[in-house]
């Protein structure tokens, strides 16, 4: 009985299951056992969940040949102890109580101290590996070296040094409030990993001091921070009498001050969650005012057009502004002042209106009257219809099929000359076949070192639209070819794969 109440003691001081304490035990006689028996034998110990007494055996499995003669049995052996033995069954002879040597007795109680810790780790990790994001409050056990271990009662978790806020400093018994990031088994024991500086612990204490939050009125759609200096949240509202950036700011500011008092004073923009990306962005980018936008969607990048007097407002403070902007929208954002943004379209006006006067042979009035109307290559003029350029004031269906045919000519001969220059680098004419590749894309492929079917075969999708730029075509086509500079793979394959197939 001493044994139950033991267990029983174990169990409750260390939050596990008194089975588990009880086998542990079971466990420590059965070594000591084979330790005095013989470590061959197959020596098992059973503890009486009820009476506490100890039963120690040794087990013989009954086989048709023997193997070990330590721990198996002829079947012919085995019915002369037992008529019914059959092969499978073990046969098991009861050994008398040991008495515990000083060296058994140690021995028995490193094998109980380990197996109940690793009862005692496993019960941890079961209880946190599920609480992950959530905030705990904890003591300061010990610091060390700038990591912080924090006692939560019935468990230890690490902070460390990087997940504090920067000039954050804990002394032994300080109380703390940090986010479980992460639980992890690991050989020394399931590790539990708490953070100060995440993203995510900033708006859990949102959730703590904002009702509309916690009850699911008030959405945290996204979180960008400087630890200990700024942060950006943006937050969106369920219901449409509700301001959510007015409920997370509180009565005079009580809410948000709350949330910065526990961020050591960092500054919260809370900005208005918006699906229109751009007003997102504008948004963002608050306190600086924003004249224009302009989004490339499929690179996911957005141009940001301010008033002169506004660019060191909008860049921040080493750039923080743009950087949390950015990253809260997952967009890449570059900023330019109205000056520049005008200084640039000039240029561009210039520098196209010259192609055109080169390429299509025209005057600059043509070429003006061009560009303004939005033609950004000769290739758009060159395969446009011909009924959307004649719309242009001042032309007529025969100038429009005119600069059409001046476009195809122009791209003719340049697609000669870069057939000459791909050839002249070395490129393969296999790569010339495949369809959707030009010779400018070929000559682009040459510069980076692609010049044979192998070498574009190698390439993924995106590796290829990077090399080609602004000729690159959308993914779709770029994996097509990729795909099709593959196809020889798999033809030579067949073919060195048939007298095989025919001499088997």
């Amino acid at each position: 009985m001493e044994l139950l109440q033991v267990a029983d003691a174990v169990a409750r001081e260390k939050s596990i299951d008194r089975d588990e304490v009880l086998e542990a035990m079971e466990q420590a006689i059965q070594k000591a056992g084979r330790s005095k028996y013989g470590h061959e034998h197959d020596i098992r110990a059973r503890i009486d969940r009820k009476s506490g007494d100890i039963h120690l055996a040794r087990y013989l499995e009954v086989v048709d040949a023997v193997e070990n003669e330590a721990t198996q049995v002829t079947i012919d052996q085995a019915q002369r102890m037992k008529p019914e033995a059959h092969v499978g069954e073990f046969l098991i002879d009861e050994l008398p109580p040991i008495d515990f040597g000083r060296i058994a007795a140690q021995t028995a109680k490193q094998v109980i101290v380990q197996r109940v810790r690793d009862a005692e780790r496993k019960r941890q990790f079961n209880e946190y590996k599920d609480r992950i994001g959530e905030i705990i409050n904890g003591l300061v056990k010990r610091v060390e070296y700038g990591n912080v271990t924090v006692d939560l009662g019935r468990s230890e978790a690490i902070l460390r040094r990087d997940e504090l806020l920067p000039r954050e400093h804990f002394k032994n018994g300080d109380r703390v409030r940090a986010l479980i990031y992460d639980v992890r088994e690991e050989p020394r024991g399931p590790q539990i990993f708490l953070s100060r500086s995440h993203p995510n612990f900033m708006a859990k204490l949102f959730a703590q001091e904002v009702p509309e939050i916690y009850d699911g009125i008030i959405e945290i759609k996204a979180v960008a921070r400087d630890p200990g200096s700024r942060a950006k949240i943006a937050v969106l509202s369920n219901d449409s009498s509700i301001d959510p950036v007015g409920a997370c700011v509180g009565m005079r500011g009580s809410r948000v001050q709350a949330v910065v008092g526990e961020l050591q004073g960092e500054k919260i923009d809370i900005i208005p969650w918006s699906q229109d990306q751009a007003t997102f962005v504008v948004n963002a980018l608050a306190p600086a005012e924003v004249a224009k936008v302009v989004l490339d969607e499929e690179n996911k990048r957005i141009e940001v057009v301010v008033p002169d007097d506004q660019l060191s407002l909008a860049i921040g403070r080493r750039g923080q502004n743009v950087r949390l902007a950015s990253m809260l929208t997952a967009w890449d954002i570059d900023i330019l002042t109205e000056a520049e943004e005008s200084e640039r379209r000039s240029e561009e006006y210039r520098s196209r209106s010259q192609l055109y006067m080169e390429a299509l042979d025209v005057d600059d009035v043509i070429a003006h009257l061009l560009v303004a109307e939005g033609f950004s290559s000769v290739e758009e003029i060159a395969f446009v219809d011909t009924a959307e350029l004649a719309e242009i004031e001042g032309f007529d269906e025969d100038v429009a099929e005119e600069l059409k045919q001046r476009a195809r000519v122009f791209l003719d001969e340049q697609d000669v000359v870069l057939d000459e220059k791909r050839r002249t680098m070395g490129v393969e004419d296999s790569v010339a076949e495949i369809e959707g590749v030009t010779p400018k894309m070929m000559v682009k492929l040459a510069e980076n070192g692609i010049k044979t079917l192998d070498d574009l075969a190698d390439l993924a999708g995106d590796e290829l639209r990077e090399m080609l730029g602004k000729d690159a075509p959308d993914l779709d086509a770029a994996n097509q070819i990729i795909m099709a500079a593959r196809a020889h793979w798999f033809t030579d394959e067949e073919t060195t794969g048939a007298p095989a197939v025919g001499g088997a």
